[in-house]
């Protein structure tokens, strides 16, 4: 029975492994944004759900697209930068800002960048 519990993390491992390699760098240098649009929103130390989803909506929605396309890594990549500048308490924006199974809903006419 052990024997098969460690072939199948070994697979899990090789999988995981596979995956990383076919990540590719984010087109979107978020180093570069501005995060006052979330940062002056935002603030501890009660971040209040409201203002804080609000904010990173309108920071995150024009990049909808390279945020949840999973072959690149623009979503851990925003995320450290909206942490980096923020000093948010690690998940607080996946832990308020949910509209449903899928996440946050961005407006259609969303500006994209």
């Amino acid at each position: 029975m052990e024997r098969n519990w460690l072939l199948s993390y070994l697979a899990i491992l090789i999988v995981m492994a596979a995956a990383s390699t076919s990540i590719s760098a984010c087109p979107i240098e978020f180093e570069f944004l501005n995060y006052t649009i979330i940062t002056s929103e935002c603030k501890g130390p009660k971040y209040p759900a409201n203002r804080c989803c609000a904010a990173f909506k309108k920071f995150a929605c024009p990049y909808a697209k390279q945020i949840n396309d999973l072959t690149t890594d623009c979503a851990s990549t925003m995320f450290s930068y909206i942490n980096l500048y923020g000093k948010y308490p690690p998940g607080l924006f996946a832990a308020e800002c949910r509209e449903g199974k899928r996440g946050l809903k961005c407006p259609k006419s969303a500006p994209t960048r």
